[in-house]
């Protein structure tokens, strides 16, 4: 992975505090991500997941669109060459990521999701290596291990007839999607790219992926809004698009950069414990707001090794000790 230049101690600080606390608000999309889908579903009985997914995605990037516009107007103005091809390559391999991310979240829980998703921190390092024709050391074999294993567990991998669900399968082609993402954050010649006009463009590039899935998958073109027939939707779809998707996002396009590849990976790590704390307790609260039951997880012992092991392999993964100072003489 890149290790970029280091920064003073202070900025350095200030950047692992807004990648965690964005980290914090990506788990929080897991649980509101579901909930409007079961929401969504019961106005619309006949809408299948993929139209509720990939709608839901299109309406969060256009809120969060217009919210950062709004703010600056000016925002798109003298956009660099490199910033309009990060922007829309972010655009496109993001939004396919959330497309399955949100498609397979209705068919596992929210935590579950939230683990399988950071199989993308072993994906990366296996690619690194891949593309350099580097040997893997100890650490990555042991945490691709932990990973599958942590995987099995959270996924119901029935080994006998090799078979997982939908879900999971969705959940895992999107991590390999969000690896992607990453890559192009960490290329040096988009380094000195600005935050935010790259961040409205890969908003813009979100519905331009998922309008045509969602389109095409209504069971008519008035579910389309039929589907926000309710404040409670519009209340969800609000809190996606700021707390989840400008906030989120604009700290990691904005800070990432400022620590290594190895330190964001691991503050990354935190987002699917965030993410199974918030399903102990906010299901019930959505569910008491809204109408539509949707029961709080529980910390099960699968849950428990599962979510472990992948956080173990990550931890593993990006933990590499300094190495030992010279002694006096």
């Amino acid at each position: 992975m890149i290790a970029y230049p280091s920064s003073s101690a202070a900025l350095h600080r200030r950047a692992v505090l807004w990648l965690t606390a964005g980290t914090a608000a990506w788990g929080l999309s897991f649980p509101l991500q579901k909930m409007l889908t079961m929401l969504q579903q019961d106005l619309v009985p006949a809408a299948g997941t993929w139209f509720l997914s990939a709608w839901i995605i299109c309406l969060r990037s256009l809120l969060a669109t217009a919210v950062l516009l709004l703010w600056k107007p000016a925002l798109l103005r003298r956009m660099t060459r490199d910033e309009v091809r990060q922007g829309l390559l972010l655009g496109l391999v993001g939004g396919m990521g959330l497309t399955l991310q949100a498609d397979g979240l209705a068919y596992t829980s929210a935590s579950t999701s939230a683990f399988l998703t950071q199989a993308y921190c072993v994906i990366l390092p296996l690619w690194h290596g891949f593309s350099r024709r580097l040997a893997p050391d100890w650490r990555l074999l042991a945490s691709t291990a932990l990973v599958l294993w942590g995987i099995s567990l959270l996924a119901g991998f029935n080994w006998r007839t090799m078979h997982m669900g939908r879900g999971e399968w969705e959940t895992l082609a999107s991590a390999l999607a969000f690896t992607f993402q990453i890559i192009l954050l960490e290329r040096p010649r988009y380094r000195s790219n600005r935050a935010l006009p790259v961040t409205v463009l890969m908003f813009l590039g979100f519905a331009a992926w998922s309008a045509p899935v969602a389109v095409l998958a209504a069971p008519e073109l008035s579910a389309l809004w039929r589907v926000l027939a309710s404040p409670a939707a519009w209340a969800h779809l609000s809190l996606l698009a700021l707390i989840c998707t400008v906030f989120a996002y604009g700290v990691m396009n904005l800070w990432q950069p400022k620590v290594s590849a190895t330190e964001a990976g691991l503050i990354y790590c935190i987002e699917p414990v965030c993410a199974a704390c918030y399903a102990l307790f906010l299901p019930a609260l959505l569910s008491h707001w809204t109408g539509v039951f949707y029961p709080n997880e529980t910390l099960t012992t699968t849950l428990l090794c599962g979510g472990l092991l992948i956080t173990l392999a990550n931890i593993l993964l990006q933990f590499k000790p300094s190495p030992p100072l010279n002694s006096p003489t």
